[in-house]
């Protein structure tokens, strides 16, 4: 008995320490991100490129997902107060009808910005993926990122740990407060990162270098 309650005991710590680190790490990614966060398009400066992070288009219901709708939308406004130049859609494109790139792309071109002017990556399968390629791929050491603000503080993690000299504009969320499985998902989400960030953990493809004209 009195080794079932020292085990106990011990257990209970372990999850209590465990719960207490996950914790810490999502707060610490907050706060080191948030300075270089924008929800202001007067107040975001110019970048030459913007980095759109991918997501599903509808929803498992079949329902539009404003996520996504809201990352459109944020970048178009970017592009036309002449806040960026470029940009790159970062995606997976797991099959042939799934294909998060191609799916940005048809999308922003619909909204008016020249196809000429987007760039498609289509091995952005993680957001690690995304912003590492962004620098060793198609040359860029410093761009906006697009994404909703819990997002973008862990892309931006990223991208600052790597000596990326990013910064993000937050698009609108599809709810407020966000929904309890995004919070979870994003917990576990920076907490992976963090592993990821210890173990040098490098894009599944790198591959050859794309030019984008510096006009």
């Amino acid at each position: 008995m009195k080794k079932l309650k020292l085990f106990s005991a011990f257990l209970l710590i372990s999850i209590l320490l465990a719960v207490g680190c996950i914790l810490y790490i999502n707060k610490h990614v907050a706060n080191y991100s948030d300075p270089y966060t924008y929800s202001s398009i007067d107040s975001i400066p110019h970048n030459h490129c913007a980095l759109v992070l991918g997501t599903s288009k509808y929803l498992s219901n079949g329902r539009r997902n404003l996520f996504y709708t809201n990352r459109i939308n944020a970048t178009v406004q970017l592009y036309f107060c002449s806040k960026i130049d470029y940009i790159i859609v970062s995606g997976d494109n797991r099959n042939r009808n799934y294909n998060e790139p191609i799916t940005m792309f048809n999308d922003l071109v619909a909204a008016g910005i020249p196809g000429r002017k987007i760039i498609l990556d289509y091995a952005g399968f993680r957001t690690l993926d995304s912003v590492v390629r962004c620098k060793e791929v198609f040359g860029q050491d410093k761009f906006t990122i697009v994404s909703q603000q819990f997002h973008n503080q862990r892309a931006l993690y990223i991208a600052r740990k790597k000596d990326i000299e990013a910064i993000a504009f937050n698009a609108e969320s599809d709810k407020e407060p966000l929904d309890y499985k995004v919070h979870l998902r994003e917990i576990a989400a920076r907490t992976l990162m963090l592993y990821d960030m210890i173990t040098a953990k490098q894009p599944h493809f790198l591959g050859e270098k794309v030019f984008i004209p510096t006009e």
